[in-house]
Parts: structure tokens; sequence; C-alpha cells
């Protein structure tokens, strides 16, 4: 009687298991959904696109338009940092024509996109235009350091000739130059520091690996000189809802 006893048991315990699995992996994907729909970057950067985000046993499928080119990856490296996400299916599409490559276009989407991710300078007050590679800063700053280092960013970009930086400083819009005003998810930060890495020329040509726990990012890799790992750092530290940097990239 105990083998029958055994192979009942076990039968039951396999049919549970089959219907308790669906039931964990529609909680995990909605889960999913929902923590990218209520991320910083979805609520901040993409609240103007129409962005689908389906879930299924943890393969996430985004479909829709954005606005910018840029916006796609950064959906994507978003829902990839989300935990329990396995692979990201990733058919968003670009309203209009995306910029070519070099362009004009293409460079003050890349600078834009720099300045925005940094906290340090006054993305949302600065205008920029771009003619044969060189690039116009224009608008406000909160102080002289804030202005320079948005020129210094913008110089960092690919195809950047050069930056003539027609900022302002005005001590009046300086509690209004914040753009993040609660605080961020790791998913969205990892994501921030993945792009702002990526789109600058010091540290596009690097393999890193970049997580993310409660504002604290650790980055790992290779770095070429100490001054390139020194940079990472600044970089990274700059963006967005980080609290503190580990910076555990090796120098070859």
């Amino acid at each position: 009687m105990k083998p029958i006893g055994y192979a009942v048991f076990a039968a039951a315990a396999f049919a549970l298991l089959l219907i308790c699995a669906p039931v964990h992996a529609s909680k995990t994907d909605d889960r999913i959904e929902s923590s990218a729909k209520k991320s910083y970057i979805f609520k901040t950067f993409l609240k103007d696109d129409d962005i689908k985000i389906q879930a299924k046993g943890g393969v996430v499928t985004l479909t829709g338009l954005v606005s910018e080119e840029s916006y796609k990856s950064l959906a994507e490296k978003t829902v990839a940092g989300i935990s329990g996400v396995k692979s990201v299916d990733n058919r968003l599409e670009t309203k209009g024509a995306p910029p070519s490559a070099n362009s004009d276009a293409w460079i003050k989407e890349k600078v834009k996109f720099i300045l925005l991710f940094h906290r340090s300078v006054n993305a949302v007050k600065t205008e920029i235009d771009v003619k044969d590679g060189v690039v116009t800063l224009r608008g406000n700053a909160t102080n002289l350091a804030q202005k320079e280092l948005a020129a210094e960013y913008a110089r960092d970009v690919d195809e950047v000739k050069d930056v003539r930086n027609e900022m302002t400083v005005s001590l009046t819009n300086e509690k209004t130059s914040k753009v993040a005003v609660e605080p961020i998810d790791d998913a969205s930060i990892t994501a921030q520091v993945n792009m702002a890495l990526l789109l600058h020329r010091s540290t596009s040509g690097l393999k890193t690996s970049v997580t993310t726990k409660h504002g604290v990012v650790t980055v790992k890799g290779k770095a070429g000189t100490a001054l390139i790992k020194d940079q990472v750092t600044k970089f990274v530290k700059d963006v967005h809802g980080v609290k503190s940097v580990n910076n555990q990239m090796t120098v070859e």
C-alpha cells in the first residue's frame, strides 16, 4: 500500500504545482508591468509616449510609439533592470524618421539626454542648438560651476566639434532646477547610468556591468587608465537618484 500511497501523493503534489505555477507567474508578470509603469523613467521621460508593456513568464514585450529614437533604448534598459525580467522584446517605433547618424539633429538629441541624466546641470532650462557639429548652449544656470559643467558634458559627446556656452547665471532658478523631487527606483537609476556611460564619448567604448541596490550603484568592468575609471565614478555619481558609487572596475 505504501508505494500506491506515495504515487497518489506525488501525483497530487505535481498537479498542485501545475496549478500554482501559472498563478505565481501571473503575479510576477503583473508586478513587472506595474513596476515599469510606475518607474521614474516612464513617469518622467516617457510620460507622453504611447508605450504598451506586456509581460508573460518574465519575457516583456514593448510596443507603441516614442518621440525620440533614444527613448527606445531607455525604455528597454529600464524594463530589463526590473526584478523577474528574463528578456525584453523591444518592438517600439519612433514617430517620424530618426535622425541620421552624426547629423546635427543626432548630436542635439545626445547632448539633450546627457544633460537630462545628470543632476548637477540645469537641463530643463537649457536650450541646445547645433550647427555643423558646433553646440550652442543657452538658458539659465544656478551658478558658474553648473554653467561650466554643462559645457563639459556637451563637449564629451561624439561628433561635437566645439561648444559655445551662452548660458547666463541666475541664482533665482536654484530652487526650480531639480528634475527629480522624489526617490528614484533602482531600475531607472541603472538605465540612466547605462545610457549616460554610453553617451559620454570618454566612456562609450567601455564594457561595464551596472547594478543598483537602494540607490547604491556598483560598476564592474575594465578601464584602460585610472583616469577613465575616475571619469566613470564622476559621471555615475552625478546621475539622478544615485546615493553612492561602488566602482569595482579594474585598470588594465
